[in-house]
């Protein structure tokens, strides 16, 4: 009788579930069969409390507050592939990148390609020395990149808006590619 109360109500289940129509998923010798389940909870007469006296109460402990975290400043760590520096740094250049790239296509019409033909690549060298060493000076100093986020620019928007303009300039670069020109 419980595997039948069991096999019904999980085949209950899983037909309210599928939207299944609940006899066709029940075997053949259960079909005609009417399920019934009764609860009844048994009642225990309470005892009276005893009369115990409630504990003292106890001292209230706080917890010792926690040190700062200071950041390390080894040019390992800062460097090191989960460390702060490498994808915030790959993110600001492809944000400046992606802004100037589509920028001059706009202006003049060029692609990718043409605009580092034609005196892109040092621009590009120059920004990225700057940007790299103008990144890498606070995290030296042991300033946090978290420390200095507040309101709507947090550092895990800077992080987001920088994976995306990474997308961005491999997107245009791949649908210059294909269309054999500019894309605008």
């Amino acid at each position: 009788m419980a595997a039948s109360a069991t096999l019904h109500s999980n085949i209950a289940g899983f037909a309210t579930r599928t939207g299944l129509p609940y006899r066709a998923l029940l075997p053949a010798k259960h079909v005609g069969r009417v399920l019934r389940v009764r609860c009844q909870s048994e009642e225990r007469p309470q005892e009276p409390p005893a009369a115990v006296s409630p504990p003292p109460p106890q001292p209230v402990q706080t917890p010792p507050p926690t040190p700062k975290r200071k950041e390390s400043t080894s040019f390992s760590d800062i460097l090191a592939f989960s460390g702060p520096a490498p994808e915030r740094i790959n993110g600001r250049l492809a944000m400046i990148g992606f802004v100037s790239a589509i920028a001059v296509e706009l202006a003049r019409g060029d692609d990718l390609v043409a605009q580092l033909a034609n005196g892109g690549l040092p621009w590009f060298a120059g920004t990225a020395a700057l940007l790299s060493v103008a990144s890498l000076v606070p995290l030296f100093k042991g300033v946090s990149v978290q420390s200095k986020s507040s309101g709507v620019m947090t550092a895990d928007a800077e992080l987001w808006n920088g994976r995306f303009a990474m997308l961005g300039l491999v997107a245009l670069a791949f649908t210059e590619y294909l269309k054999g020109g500019p894309l605008v």
